[in-house]
């Protein structure tokens, strides 16, 4: 296998990656001129995705009439373990994560704040958070990381925040696994 690396707009391919985007390009010549892209296949996000908002895919939470009757917000949207683990993800993405604080000037936010911010939002309650800072010890504890907890892990200097999101990942994995 030749593992030379070829450029092709902002992207570096192998050169089977090559092949295929010249085979796609081959296929799209052969559209209609109406069904063919309007800009270059190059040009396109990398990833094939558009940005949709952190919560995605989940209700907002709308008050009811009495809600708004009596002055108070609406009921939170109640979401299951792994899905409070992935939104504290997602929202992490999108506003950016930090250490040593729950937020910053900037908006980004350590795993505490990401997890506060999603129950803010109106996404599980306090008892979903629990039981997801749970999961996420589990796999800290599974994985060789013995921290007296997730905060600790987060601010440990050498923590990314990449290694974050993997650990969230493994904990909503672990919690869907289970069930919760």
């Amino acid at each position: 296998m030749n593992s030379a690396v070829l450029t092709w707009g902002p992207l570096a391919l192998t050169p089977e990656g090559a092949a295929l985007v010249a085979e796609i390009e081959a296929y799209l010549a052969t559209l209609p001129a109406t069904a063919r892209p309007t800009q270059p296949v190059r040009d396109l996000y990398r990833f094939g995705s558009t940005v949709q908002p952190w919560h995605a895919g989940f209700p907002e939470p709308r008050p009811t009439l009495l809600d708004r009757i009596a002055h108070r917000p609406a009921r939170p949207v109640p979401v299951t373990v792994a899905d409070h683990l992935t939104l504290a993800s997602r929202y992490m993405t999108a506003f950016g994560w930090t250490q040593g604080r729950l937020w910053d000037d900037q908006g980004r936010v350590c795993l505490l704040g990401a997890q506060a911010a999603v129950l803010a939002h109106g996404y599980g309650t306090p008892t979903t958070v629990v039981r997801a800072r749970i999961q996420v010890m589990e796999v800290l504890h599974t994985t060789g990381r013995p921290v007296p907890s997730p905060d600790a892990y987060n601010d440990a200097p050498t923590t990314r925040q990449t290694d974050i999101h993997h650990l969230l990942d493994w904990a909503s994995a672990r919690a869907l696994s289970l069930g919760i």
